[in-house]
């Protein structure tokens, strides 16, 4: 089997450490919760990574898609793609401190209009009052063997029923009734074998469904900005003891060893895939985790349902992009794709290509990149170890998005570049260096400036200088490298106002000149005289200017009452004496003169013969 880190990849059974208390205890929500927050910068190879892996330095730790090792799976003789255990990508709702090399301030946003946070129930289809009087069954453990089929599906039905949580008073009793019986549902199926039968496929599959699809409210905020973790907080769901612990059974009972796909595969379908989708649009980031993992499963065993879940993804992100901008779980899919990208088997098919081309790289251009940017970059960066002829694509559709105006996403474009930089062939970076060192040339020159801190997109840019690999591509071109680069590090060097900046540039320099000494000293001449002919053309231009302004106040001044203007600066003649302009011959009484600033007065005489003059003085040099 294949893995994408340049090692073998292990199997869809391997697992994270953790993820046997994930899926068996109650409280295990709050590992999803706090996962987001063990990013890091780190030096050295990947976990899983093989030993041909280039070293990225820094960059973020990478949270794990959990993978279950009660399952394993082995894709079929002469499958098209493998689906590898060891991915860990960035993880979703996790801030990558790589965007945090650079100190940033908080938004300034008043307290009181920030939105609240909100807990809420989704529409759920509430059963009747009849119905929500449960009384509590046996345990398993109680009944004989024989009778532990029957207590199962009378359980499942104790499961479908729906409560409202709205009302935290009501159905208290039978709330808990079900909270346990959906423990011991779970308990039952990871703890013993041989207990999935048949009949229990559709059952489960439908308990699942009545519990989970539903209709997803609209955000708490629809008309205003999308949600930003760093100052709203989110909304969670207030039916989350039993939402929890069904997605904890459901992924038990796919994941047990007696499960059979075969028979699933005709309760777990397409449409069951479309509404497991649409619930990556919750606002809660605890259930986007549980469905993240989920669909990570359902794609590792349904091997018939892996073209068509790749493809509803792709529609999902082509309504975000195209239509909505509004999606909460980008970030989740694109976790999911980094490992599914992982196990694509090469040559890459066209198919996955176009998906780079078509989806990938189109997703920079979304006004909301930092809630996704970092499982974006790893996904193109998955892409370009699989196949580095795709660089030259990739950097000139970054370059073809890159902001113009917006500094905090331009630092995330740096960021990702130089990730590619790290795994770019030398060959694919002499096809993309002219057009790169001409965007990375404006960046250093960035004017970008915020009171007490240094300027993070020039500061980002001229960290490129301190990553040994980016140093090496350098070196080895510096023929065409160093003359893009020299006027914006000499001007820096001079000019610019902070220290930090200083202190990089003169690194940066230093590096030039050791590199290649007598290039440095001939883009330092090209430079100087570069300065003096520009000078020498500004003085040229003001000078012309200045006797364009001279010729009109000459003429403001020496109009004559007659109805000639006359000149004394220099015309197209002799240049002495006063100059003689035609007037235009008396308007008749049927055909009026035009004004000669009216549309129909381009062509009047004195307008005419003036701009002529113009043209003249203008050209004389």
């Amino acid at each position: 089997m294949q893995g994408g880190n340049g090692g073998g990849a292990a199997p869809v059974g391997a697992i994270h450490n953790n993820a046997q208390a994930q899926l068996s205890a109650p409280q295990s929500a709050q590992h999803f919760m706090a996962s987001g927050q063990n990013m890091g910068v780190h030096t050295g190879h990947m976990p899983g990574n093989g030993p041909g892996t280039p070293i990225r330095q820094p960059q973020p730790l990478a949270p794990s898609v959990i993978i279950s090792p009660s399952a394993p799976h082995i894709p079929p003789p002469g499958s098209a793609e493998t689906m590898p255990g060891d991915l860990q990508p960035p993880k979703a709702g996790q801030k990558s401190h790589v965007f945090d090399r650079l100190q940033t301030t908080p938004k300034d946003v008043p307290e009181g209009i920030r939105t609240p946070k909100r807990q809420h129930s989704s529409r759920f289809d509430i059963s009747d009052q009849r119905q929500r009087e449960l009384e509590k069954l046996p345990g398993f453990h109680e009944v004989p063997p024989n009778r532990r089929q029957d207590l199962f599906m009378q359980k499942i039905d104790q499961c479908n029923i729906i409560f409202d949580f709205n009302d935290p008073t009501g159905d208290m009793k039978s709330k808990e009734i079900k909270r346990l019986a959906l423990h011991e549902l779970l308990d039952y199926v990871a703890n013993n074998r041989s207990v999935i039968t048949d009949p229990m496929y559709p059952r489960v599959v439908d308990m699942f469904a009545k519990n989970l699809f539903r209709p997803i409210p609209p955000p708490v905020n629809p008309q205003g900005d999308a949600f930003d973790p760093e100052e709203d907080e989110p909304v969670l769901e207030v039916a989350w003891p039993h939402i929890q612990v069904v997605y904890e059974f459901f992924l038990r009972f796919i994941e047990s060893q007696d499960f059979n796909t075969n028979i699933a595969k005709a309760y777990i379908d397409h449409h069951f895939v479309l509404q497991l989708l649409e619930l990556f649009d919750s606002e809660d980031p605890r259930e986007r985790d549980f469905l993240k993992t989920t669909l990570h499963r359902i794609y590792g065993k349904f091997l018939n349902l892996r073209s068509y879940i790749r493809r509803s993804i792709n529609n999902v992100f082509f309504q975000f992009m195209y239509e909505t901008e509004r999606f909460n779980g980008v970030a989740e899919l694109l976790e999911i794709l980094g490992s599914i990208i992982n196990g694509f088997a090469l040559p890459l098919k066209e198919e996955h290509k176009l998906f780079l081309t078509r989806v990938l790289i189109p997703l920079h251009k979304v006004k909301s990149l930092s809630m996704y940017h970092p499982q974006l970059a790893y996904c193109i960066v998955q892409f370009l170890e699989k196949d580095s002829a795709l660089t030259e694509e990739v950097v000139l559709g970054l370059l073809r998005y890159w902001p113009k105006v917006n500094s905090t996403k331009e630092v995330m474009f740096l960021n990702e570049v130089e990730d590619i930089f790290e795994v770019m062939d030398p060959t694919e970076f002499a096809k993309v260096q002219e057009p790169l060192f001409n965007q990375l040339a404006k960046s250093v020159a960035s004017p970008h400036f915020q009171a007490g801190l240094p300027p993070k997109v020039a500061e980002r840019a001229l960290y490129f200088w301190n990553n040994e690999y980016f140093c090496n591509l350098v070196t080895d071109n510096v023929e065409t490298i160093l003359p893009i680069m020299f006027a914006p590090l000499y001007e820096n060097s001079k000019g610019h106002w902070n220290r930090t900046i200083h202190s990089m540039v003169y690194n940066a320099m230093k590096l030039f000149m050791e590199i290649n000494p007598q290039l440095f000293d001939d883009c330092s001449h090209d430079y100087t005289e570069l300065q003096s002919t520009a000078e020498a053309r500004e003085k040229n231009r003001q000078s012309k200017w200045n006797r364009l302004q001279q010729l009109a106040q000459s003429r403001k001044c020496n109009t004559g009452p007659s109805g000639t203007e006359t000149g004394t600066g220099a015309g197209a003649g002799a240049g002495t004496g006063p100059v003689k302009l035609p007037v235009a011959a008396a308007p008749s009484s049927s055909s009026p003169t035009p004004h000669p600033h009216s549309r129909d007065g381009r062509h009047h005489p004195v307008i005419r013969t003036t701009w002529t003059r113009l043209r003249m003085i203008a050209n004389s040099d």
